[in-house]
């Protein structure tokens, strides 16, 4: 079903989470992974303000350069032990929403799935800083598969996973059961 599986990869532990599930996948499919690094020029010139649009910082973007391949050579390196078929590849945004890269080599690799993890970011941090994952879910040509981080983690998260068959009430549920009790007892 699935020949060639694009994931972006940024370094980052949500990054990493979606790796395992294309190895996983391109093992069971027999699928080549396509391993992509953005360099996010966009990001170092809207942290820069205006003059950034002037001047450049090589120093900076070389970084990241430095940054995105180290993270490709650790993911194709994961890949590579676990049995995977890899190719990497790094491009920059040259203005673009990462989003859009991704994208954009989702069709010209013409991949069958592209796996990437996501951040979760919720409120205003979503509002403000966007989510490429949403982007690329909303307009890819192809199925994409969003992950994250363990979901009973994240911040602002009500439930905890309980042991199977036991159920564990939230900490409003659990406090107002406990007032029930105390007044039934008076």
């Amino acid at each position: 079903m699935y020949r060639s599986i694009l994931v972006p990869i940024d370094g980052s532990k949500s990054s990493m989470i979606g790796l395992k599930h294309a190895i996983a996948l391109a093992r069971d499919q027999h699928a080549r992974i396509r391993l992509l690094n953005v360099v996010d020029e966009a990001a170092v010139a809207t942290m820069m303000g205006d003059a950034a649009g002037v001047v450049v910082f090589p120093k900076l973007i070389e970084s990241l350069r430095t940054q995105g391949l180290e993270a490709l050579d650790r993911a194709q390196a994961a890949a590579d032990k676990a049995g995977a078929k890899t190719e990497t590849v790094q491009l920059a945004s040259r203005g673009q929403a990462v989003s859009a890269v991704i994208l954009r080599e989702a069709k010209r690799a013409k991949v069958d799935l592209i796996v990437m993890g996501t951040h979760g970011r919720r409120g205003l941090n979503r509002l403000l800083l966007g989510s490429d994952a949403e982007r690329v879910l909303r307009d890819a040509p192809v199925p994409v598969l969003l992950t994250r981080k363990d979901p009973r983690t994240r911040p602002g998260a009500s439930r905890r996973a309980a042991p199977e068959g036991k159920r564990e009430a939230s900490p409003a549920a659990a406090t107002s059961a406990a007032d029930a009790r105390a007044k039934s007892a008076a």
